[in-house]
């Protein structure tokens, strides 16, 4: 007898999935809906998006000096994992901007030295204006189209205005510098998907800030050089605007003043955690309540476009989270990816069609590490997202402690939808079961005998009328933290550390296949995608 029970703990050990902790943890039964029926809100294709800022070295908060050689006048554009990072998305989205950007000089067609940023005492940020070189935008268009990058560039909203009283900037936009720039782009044939008009300008502003009516009118007068320059209809690059911290009645006087068909898209950042010197910035990001906070936001952004601009979109331009560079060992660890995929997920349900990531590299927040070029965790995760999340966003219905999060999308690749757990308990794991809310609907008479029968409820759930025997595996993407540490900067997958080959190259996602009549295991303070190709969706045929 005692053999025998040697036995089964041997095969239990054996089979036990590598991401889930050695140490006995309590767990909880939960279940997810999954409403196939109809999309609740759609993504753009390039919903995954990052960004490269302007910050010099001499870019310093909370004693740290974090950006070194990152930004976009010096960054090694010829670093080999740099282009190996971008080309891993197939067509990753870039915005170009960033604090200074309303600081930016052109320098085309100028009879000024082209001069870095520098420290100035009475200069915005601490900064004088810096200068791009037409050198240099050749051999950032170098990268972009090696990669195929698709481009949003952030043009120089303050030109011409000046600072009047503390914060406000008054004044016409001088656009001849922004025209010279737009035309050599063009000229030069560089694909330019989308303008975005100054950066942190809106309400009260970070720095600066401009009336609403007046960066109407400025915007209307960018559409137009954008329709002068850009000769053939359907060569028109987006217009976005502007690209600042959502106030709902200065966005709505922009719309108003600009008109219909004006703005393609409204711009607007997200630094929901706070600042780069919070020490409770880990509580955070494990709080339901407080993450959805940042909900409000999505929402309203939705309805003031619903009343006031039907035709154009929402976008998150900027989002690092924790604004100030982030904070170090939080911003570039195994935690953020919690934050980062709940705020993926959360803003998608709204409409908002691309969310940037401050930064591709830079700062602590990084996607990737400044000096090394190494991935940090949330690389990873916004490459899984990329691959695997389509543009159709689906509701779900979760029976469970707020602490676990579920997002799901029409998948990506193949037929069928895809989900997004996440556990914010640091205690609990949880077994899910995932069900199809055409079973639910249809068969809530045998309610009762379903609660005695679990197995035959999960066998149907993940298929809606058909048959188990048409599809009895999902793929499952565990993501945890290496040695169970949440400030590591290693993560796993499905148990196997993510890391580089020695050329550079990003290693395969591969996941784990699984029986679609077995819940899904999400152990404590981890996050799992989950890919179902035969679940019944209506929307996503």
């Amino acid at each position: 007898m005692a053999a025998r029970l040697l036995l089964l703990l041997a095969l239990v050990c054996l089979h036990a999935p590598r991401w889930a902790s050695a140490q006995q943890q309590p767990e909880q039964e939960a279940t997810v809906i999954v409403k196939g029926s109809a999309k609740i809100a759609e993504t753009d294709q390039s919903y995954v998006c990052a960004t490269m800022d302007w910050w010099p070295p001499e870019k310093c908060n909370y004693n740290q000096c974090p950006w070194g050689q990152s930004s976009i006048l010096n960054l090694d554009l010829d670093h080999p994992f740099l282009a190996q990072a971008i080309k891993a998305f197939d067509n990753l989205r870039i915005r170009l901007g960033g604090s200074l950007q309303d600081r930016v000089v052109y320098d085309v067609q100028t009879n000024s030295p082209c001069s870095p940023f520098t420290n100035v005492s009475n200069g915005l940020f601490g900064f004088s204006a810096g200068c791009l070189s037409m050198d240099r935008w050749d051999k950032l268009n170098d990268l972009f189209q090696q990669t195929g990058a698709i481009i949003t560039f952030g043009l120089n909203a303050l030109d011409g205005r000046h600072n009047v009283q503390r914060s406000f900037w008054a004044g016409k936009w001088n656009s001849s510098n922004a025209y010279d720039f737009v035309n050599y782009t063009v000229s030069k044939g560089y694909p330019v998907d989308s303008w975005e008009f100054g950066n942190e300008l809106s309400g009260h502003g970070t720095g600066a800030r401009v009336d609403a009516e007046l960066y109407g009118k400025d915007v209307t007068e960018l559409r137009s050089i954008l329709r002068q320059l850009y000769r053939a209809p359907l060569s028109q690059p987006l217009l976005l605007a502007p690209g600042g911290f959502f106030d709902q009645q200065w966005y709505t006087r922009l719309l108003q003043t600009s008109g219909h068909g004006v703005v393609s898209a409204l711009t607007h950042h997200i630094y929901n955690l706070g600042g780069g010197d919070d020490v409770h910035l880990m509580r955070k990001i494990v709080d339901p309540k407080y993450l959805d906070r940042a909900e409000d936001t999505y929402r309203d952004m939705q309805l003031t476009l619903q009343r006031h601009g039907t035709w154009a979109s929402a976008w998150v331009s900027e989002s690092g989270g924790v604004f100030n560079n982030g904070r170090h060992l939080v911003s570039n660890t195994f935690m953020n990816s919690i934050w980062y995929l709940d705020q993926l997920g959360m803003a998608s349900k709204y409409n908002t069609k691309v969310f940037c990531r401050q930064t591709l590299i830079g700062g602590n927040y990084g996607l990737l590490d400044t000096e090394t070029f190494l991935p940090n965790p949330d690389y990873y995760s916004a490459l899984l997202w990329h691959r695997l999340m389509g543009n159709g966003v689906l509701s779900v219905d979760i029976n469970a402690p707020r602490k676990l999060r579920a997002y799901a999308h029409c998948s990506k690749r193949h037929q069928g939808i895809t989900l997004l757990l996440i556990n914010l308990s640091n205690s609990t794991g949880y077994n899910v079961t995932l069900q199809n809310d055409l079973n639910v609907s249809v068969d809530r008479t045998s309610a009762h005998r379903r609660r005695h029968s679990s197995f035959t409820k999960r066998a149907v759930s993940w298929l809606g009328g058909k048959a188990a025997s048409e599809s009895t595996k999902r793929d499952e993407y565990h993501l945890t933290a290496k040695d169970g540490d949440h400030q590591s900067r290693t993560m796993l997958l499905n148990g196997v550390p993510l890391e580089l080959g020695d050329d550079g190259s990003v290693p395969a996602l591969n996941p784990v296949p699984a029986a679609v009549d077995s819940p899904v295991y999400l152990a404590p303070t981890s996050i799992a995608f989950v890919a179902l190709p035969r679940f019944e969706a209506k929307a996503c045929s």
